[in-house]
């Protein structure tokens, strides 16, 4: 049986927001898609990017994955999901932006620290995760302080993944000309405060200076880099 929350999500749907938008759908079912801003996410439920950029049907073009990360270009192997999708958005679509959307208490980051045993015999987390593996040598063992080592680990992962993105070549060289920008963004669950990196200095910083007050104390355990 189809879920019945899925069922009556869609119900509120047709009854509210389709018919507030009916005439942008009929526009991008004709006309096609035109976003300029790509976002990795995570597959994480919480961390939905078009709600987190209030973004409409066909504003963005996003790709989730476990833990929002960017393998390197390389053509070997059989799939290659992130990679298919970045390829159309540049090729294609011709984004003017991809941003890597990380966010804190990230499960497949946690899982990479606590080396997790895995959930089936494919490994298919573990094997994935190990991407970030150069990310965490850098930061060093964590010595078991995984409430200060994790966000750290979770900002590196994200910069690591720009730096995977400039390994394809249809990225460098359009970013090289100055048609392309990459940006790396961190989402606190809890409080709702988005980081965005800073491109000269690699902070992550608040993306807006006019936080409401109920945001604006925005925990070290988040945000620590």
């Amino acid at each position: 049986m189809f879920p019945t929350r899925l069922t009556e999500g869609y119900r509120a749907f047709l009854d509210d927001r389709f018919p507030r938008e009916k005439n942008r759908f009929e526009t991008l079912a004709e006309k096609g898609q035109s976003p300029e801003v790509m976002v990795i996410g995570c597959c994480d439920s919480r961390v939905s990017p078009e709600v987190i950029f209030d973004a409409s049907p066909g504003e963005l073009f996003v790709v989730r994955n476990v833990a929002n990360l960017v393998p390197p270009f390389e053509t070997g192997g059989e799939f290659h999901g992130t990679s298919a999708a970045l390829e159309f958005a540049v090729q294609a679509l011709r984004v003017k932006h991809i941003v890597v959307l990380g966010h804190a208490r990230c499960g497949g980051i946690r899982a990479f620290a606590d080396d997790t045993a895995p959930l089936s015999p494919g490994d298919f987390i573990g094997r994935w995760m190990s991407m970030i593996g150069p990310a965490g040598e850098k930061l060093g063992p964590h010595d078991g302080n995984l409430e200060e080592y994790l966000p750290r680990l979770e900002l590196a992962a994200i910069e690591h993944s720009l730096r995977n993105l400039m390994t394809f070549p249809c990225v460098r060289i359009l970013v090289e000309r100055g048609k392309l920008h990459l940006h790396g963004a961190y989402f606190g669950v809890a409080n709702g405060v988005l980081l965005v990196r800073d491109p000269e200095t690699g902070e992550f910083r608040p993306a807006v200076d006019d936080l409401p007050e109920r945001v604006s104390m925005f925990s070290a355990r988040e945000v620590k880099g």
